[in-house]
This record gives structure tokens, sequence and C-alpha cells, in this order.
């Protein structure tokens, strides 16, 4: 047999067309492409990395601490990891907020010599601009002063250099005053895309973080008084008809968070579809945001009198398929409710979940309640197996069908451990407390304590007098009315605040082996970032080597 060998030319390819920065910023559907992927980076840094890292911003604070700390270099941040500059946690969100900044400079840069006609070119540049400035708001938060990078970089770099604090911050607030100028209103857009005025209410935030306190309450006002905005105050959505239940429970229910459900509340809600292409919510594996199985206790290995009263994992006011790797701190569960503990929605045992039912038949507790409270179990409790949790973490007797071994007895799979529901980015009751806060800057208490008490009110709290007012009690309602919703380890950095508030509210960090200290204000500058940029001293924030 004779093997013939190939012409030269016959290997060279001639292709009919190909894709490159040049020709991928054309028309308005490739614009659409890399903004759909800013919404994919944004969800993926603070909500679906994986099932540890978006709570980095929950972990090391006053909310919660770590029920099972050996796994923390993998999974969750205690000290000795969140500070290491050469671990992932600072490294890991370092390199995705620059992520998106690059990919929002690209759109930025790319957009003159596109085929856009000049009004969309406003609205795709403000876009680029609204997640740059998240992500920068983030960093500088983090970090302090990082490298600002305006423009798409086209050449390899390594003399990058860190801007100060200010400068970052008047850049963010630049591009979020054009962004709230031109993009959408809030009525002109699909759920779950960033509008005006999820721009303001963002701008809010970080005129706070510049002491431009006036300006914060402007832009917070903007939000606040727009018609299409209001507090819910009425039963709403999906379980509206169950009995015993209020409007802050209606708030975190699947299906509830968005516009279309009638929710005025929600300002820039994040999606998550079940077995949907991009929705990042499976039936089928955990997947998507994890909050039921970090938050949930792990209630299957709690015993009394050597007797296991639970089944697990059941999708009831149990947890879920919790496992307690975030146990609510006892300020959290307890000290901020001692003066409204039994008329305050936001603590009925429904949203807050203390009491808990036996749910194992082989136990002679069957039946019975298992309270948090009973001091015959005050050396249980906190502890991984049980503790008071927020029920917004999961979904209860309402997981997807797919994911119960059992839908009679509510029994999940082992899949489970997702937060099947939409997840709010920005809300309207934090929009208050973010201008009570600007306020309190202006020492207006009187006006601080009356948005306070906008969003006590309609939890049926007692309100709160001006006298009463300072940052910790703000720090407190946030506590009490976004809990794990938010992402507490930006408030506290944004303030200053990580150290005292671990001081005061967090007695397993304060008290570790190489706990807590000033220096953990901010988290290092990834080591690898530094040792790369050889060209120019990138500097390492003090009191890390």
């Amino acid at each position: 047999m004779h093997l013939s060998s190939c012409e030269e030319d016959f290997l060279e390819e001639t292709p009919l067309d190909f894709f490159s920065a040049e020709n991928s910023f054309v028309t308005s559907a490739d614009f659409d492409a890399s903004i759909n992927n800013l919404y994919r980076l944004t969800r993926r840094e603070f909500f679906d990395r994986d099932e540890s890292h978006p709570f980095d911003y929950l972990y090391g604070t006053d909310l919660v601490f770590d029920g099972e700390p050996q796994q923390s270099a993998n999974r969750h941040s205690p000290m000795r990891t969140a500070y290491d500059p050469s671990g992932r946690i600072a490294k890991d969100h370092w390199g995705l907020l620059y992520k998106i900044i690059t990919e929002s400079n690209t759109v930025i840069d790319r957009i003159p010599d596109s085929e856009l006609a000049e009004e969309d070119q406003v609205v795709y540049k403000t876009k680029a601009l609204f997640f740059r400035s998240l992500a920068y708001r983030t960093l500088v938060y983090l970090y302090g002063g990082v490298p600002l990078i305006l423009n798409e970089i086209k050449q390899p770099k390594d003399d990058f250099v860190r801007a100060s604090k200010e400068d970052v911050l008047r850049q963010v607030i630049e591009d979020l005053n054009e962004a709230a100028t031109h993009l959408p209103l809030i009525t002109e857009v699909t759920d779950g895309e960033i509008h005006n005025l999820a721009a303001y209410h963002l701008l809010s935030e970080v005129y706070l973080a510049a002491g431009e306190y006036q300006e914060a309450v402007d832009a917070a006002s903007m939000v606040i008084n727009h018609p299409a905005t209001a507090l819910m105050q009425d039963r709403f959505g999906t379980r509206a008809t169950e009995i015993d239940k209020d409007v802050y429970w209606d708030l975190y229910r699947r299906n509830n968070q968005n516009r279309k459900s009638g929710n005025t509340e929600g300002i820039w809600v994040i999606q998550f579809e079940t077995d949907v292409p991009g929705g990042n919510l499976l039936s089928t594996s955990r997947s998507g945001f994890v909050l039921e199985r970090h938050h949930g206790p792990f209630v299957r290995d709690f015993r009394v009198n050597d007797q296991k009263p639970f089944s697990w994992p059941i999708g009831d006011y149990s947890g879920g398929r919790g496992i307690g790797w975030a146990i609510s701190t006892r300020y959290f569960s307890n000290t901020i409710w001692e003066s409204d503990f039994d008329n305050d929605m936001r603590n009925a045992n429904h949203n807050f979940v203390r009491a808990f039912v036996s749910t194992n038949p082989n136990s002679s507790y069957y039946g019975q309640v298992v309270s948090t409270q009973d001091p015959a179990l005050a050396d249980k409790v906190p502890s991984r197996q049980l503790y008071a949790y927020q029920s917004k973490c999961t979904t209860p007797n309402n997981h997807p069908a797919n994911v119960y071994a059992d839908a009679q007895t509510f029994t999940l799979k082992g899949i489970g451990g997702s937060t099947y529901t939409d997840q709010y980015m920005f809300r309207l009751a934090e929009t208050y407390l973010l201008r009570a806060e600007a306020y309190l800057g202006l020492t207006k208490t009187d006006q601080a304590a009356a948005d306070i008490n906008v969003v006590r009110s309609r939890a049926n709290a007692n309100p709160v007098a001006p006298q009463d007012v300072d940052i910790d009690y703000i720090l407190d309602e946030r506590m009490r009315e976004l809990g794990v919703e938010e992402k507490r380890r930006l408030t506290l950095m944004r303030l200053g605040k990580l150290y005292d508030r671990i001081q005061k509210c967090n007695p397993y960090y304060r008290d570790m082996v190489d706990g807590m200290t000033e220096t953990y204000n901010l988290w290092p500058i990834p080591a690898s970032e530094i040792e790369a940029n050889i060209g120019a001293v990138l500097e390492q924030n003090p009191g890390y080597n």
C-alpha cells in the first residue's frame, strides 16, 4: 500500500469568517452579548460562583460564625484564610471584580466605532458604566485604593499603581451620576434589568462612603419618592393566602421578588430560574445560591437525651438541607430583638425560626417543639446542630418538585441546599436606611429616625426616638431588616466598622487564636498581583506582610 503525503499548501486554511476584538463589537446584538455577560459575572461574584465564595461577604462579620472552621480554607472565611495575602479569598474576588471592569471598559471603548445609533450608544455606555461602578465600589470597600483602569487594555501591562480611595470613589460617583441620568426608567425595563433607580440607590451608598451626606440624601430620595416604588404593606404573591404569616414573609417566597408579582419594593433583583438554560438553578444538582445549605442548621446531628428529634433533610422550618456552616451570633438572634421580641414581625418564628417541631417518628419527642430559647438547651445552642436562623434562606414546604425524595413528608434529596428564589441586590427598605445614615451624618437625627421608623412601622416594631439613633443603631436595624440577605462585609468595611462590630457582637472571631485585628478592616492586596506587577510597586495594605 502506498500513502502519498499531503502538499504543504493543502494544510493552509483560509477562514471564511472569524471573530476578533475588532469585529465583535459592531451591532446591538454584539453589545447585548457583552452586557448579558456583565449580568452573569455580577451574579457569579455575589451569588453563585460556587458554594463558598459568595459567602465571603457574610462570614467574618457580626452576623454569623463558622460551624465547620476546619473546612474554611476551601469553603468560607474565618480570620486565618480571609486575610491571607496568598490565599484564594482575596485573590479570587479581586480577579472577578476586575473581570467585570475589563468587560465594561471594552464595551465603552468599542462603542464609537460601532454601528449603533447615537441614542443606543448612550444606553450601552451607561449600562457598562453601572457595572464598572459596582465593581469599583466593591473593590474600594474591600481593599481601599486600587488601580483605576478606565480604558480597554490591549497590550500586556505590569506597572499598575494604586489610586487613592478618594479618587476611586470620585470616579464611581462620576460614572453613577451618568448612569442614573441615562439608564432606562424602572418602569421601562424587564425584571432583573438595571435602571435609573438602581443607579441612584448605589449612588446614595457611595456618597455615604465619600462622606457627602446631602448628596446621599438626594440620591436616596430619587428612589424613595419615585411613584413606582413603595414598601410592601399588605400580603401579596404566591403564598399570600397562608394564614398566620405576614408581608415580610411574602417578600422571600418563590416568585415574589419582582415587579411582575406586584412587588414595588425590589429595586434590583438578581434572576434565577430553575431548569432553564442560563437560569443557574437546577433541580437535579446543587446549584445557584446555596444560602440554605450554609445558614440552615444541621439538625440531623442534634441530640437530646441521646435521641435525635429530627429527620433530615426535611424541606420545612428545620432548614431544608442546611448543614450549619453559618451559625447566627447571639447578638443577631437575641440581643437586637430584646425591645420588640414578640411584636416585630421580622422576629416571628416563621421569619426567624427558633421553635422546631420534631419530625423523627422514632423519637419520643416526635411532634413536640424543640426551642433554641429553652434554658435546658443552653449548652447546646447555638451550635452547628441547632440555632435560630432566618427562613429567607430557604423555601419551607415549597421546594421544586424534583428536589423532593418524598413530597408527602417534604423529605429532600441529597441535591438540596440551594435557595430557590430570585435574590434582592437592592431593596427599598435598605434605601430608607441609607438615607437615615445620611441624615445622621448631617446630624439630623429626627429625620434619620423618621426614615428608620418607616421600616420599623411596616414590621410592627416600636419607633426609635431621635436621640437613640447612632450608627450602631442603624447597623442593628440593618441586621433586623436585611439579615443574611445583606452583603454585610461591604457595609461594615465601607464604614470601617468591621473590627468594632466583631469586638462588640461576635466573640467567636474576637476570641479565636489569630482573631480579629484592626488590620482586617481591609483585605490584603493579593500577593500574586503584587509579584506579577514587576514594572511598578503595587503597595500592600498596612499590617500585611
